[in-house]
């Protein structure tokens, strides 16, 4: 019969096959992680909806704190002014109706926080906008790890993604170079260690580009110099699909990996070492200069 028939070649698929036919509704509406973005990538167990959830409750109560509450474009609010004087009611409800879709473009644009489809299982991208990922998770760590309160249940590990270019040696040398000059450029120097994780991607060899990456820090000072028990820098090489993300962030041993469910146990090292604050002319340097918000967060910064 047919109905077995088509059984059989069910069966004769290959494995992975069905589930990439049915690839569910992007959860980010669409949007997808690509390279030009900044943002926080998340790893979970499992619940990438509840870990969404945790994620945009904890960034939301943090980005308040650091940047002052969310503020939304004042173009629609001066459309949906301009709208009550409007009295003919077929005038007035087209008008709503492109206030609405203007309201709705931009805030999917300007929102601060914007889960994206990261492109691997287990793990959230949320793309930020006008804030320097690296100062807000180094926040949230310093916080946790200094006051000991769990406030995350699914999320595991929470990275600053401040550059995105594509996951190709050329595109990842090019990128670098210009990257790590605020940390690494001289008079700049520090110590360092590379950490890599690739998911969903064949083509890029770890040793490869571990080895470049560290070539090119050394290139923009010899006084660069690798340290894998207690680095001040962590360069952070996360590679999905053809998407390479990258950050360097301080007290990445001290703070657990950056992973929020150990980094609020108690251990002797976190009496033997404080973390590292971050000085006013390093905040100005990283990536884009923030103006209004990069002043808000060196207030923050200084306690």
């Amino acid at each position: 019969s047919m109905a077995a028939a088509e059984a059989a070649s069910r069966k004769r698929r290959p494995k992975g096959h069905f589930a990439a036919g049915r690839a569910k509704r992007p959860r980010g509406g669409g949007r997808q992680l690509e390279a030009g973005m900044r943002g926080i990538l998340i790893t979970c167990n499992m619940n990438e909806r509840k870990c969404v959830g945790e994620a945009y409750s904890l960034l939301g109560e943090y980005g308040d704190l650091l940047y002052g509450p969310e503020q939304f474009s004042d173009k629609e609010e001066r459309l949906s002014g301009s709208e009550r004087e409007e009295d003919e009611d077929d005038v007035e409800a087209a008008l709503k109706k492109e206030v609405g879709q203007i309201r709705a473009s931009t805030e999917q644009k300007l929102r601060r926080f914007q889960s994206v489809e990261s492109g691997a299982n287990n793990v959230v991208f949320i793309r930020t906008q006008g804030i320097e990922p690296e100062n807000l998770v180094h926040h949230i760590l310093k916080d946790m790890h200094a006051t000991k309160k769990k406030k995350t249940r699914v999320i595991l590990r929470m990275l600053p993604i401040s550059g995105t270019c594509k996951a190709f040696m050329e595109d990842m040398k090019k990128y670098t170079e210009t990257f790590f000059e605020p940390w690494f450029k001289a008079p700049n120097k520090g110590t360092f260690q590379i950490v890599y994780k690739a998911r969903n991607n064949s083509h890029m060899s770890r040793e490869e580009v571990i080895k470049e990456l560290a070539g090119i820090v050394g290139s923009l000072n010899p006084e660069n110099k690798v340290d894998l028990n207690n680095p001040q820098y962590t360069i952070v090489v996360e590679i999905i699909k053809n998407v390479c993300c990258l950050s360097v962030v301080r007290d990445y041993v001290l703070f657990r990996k950056y992973n929020l469910q150990e980094v609020v146990k108690s251990t002797k090292e976190d009496k033997q070492q404080n973390p590292s604050s971050l000085t006013e002319e390093q905040n100005s340097k990283v990536v884009e200069p923030e103006t209004k918000e990069e002043k808000s967060s060196k207030e923050v910064n200084q306690e």
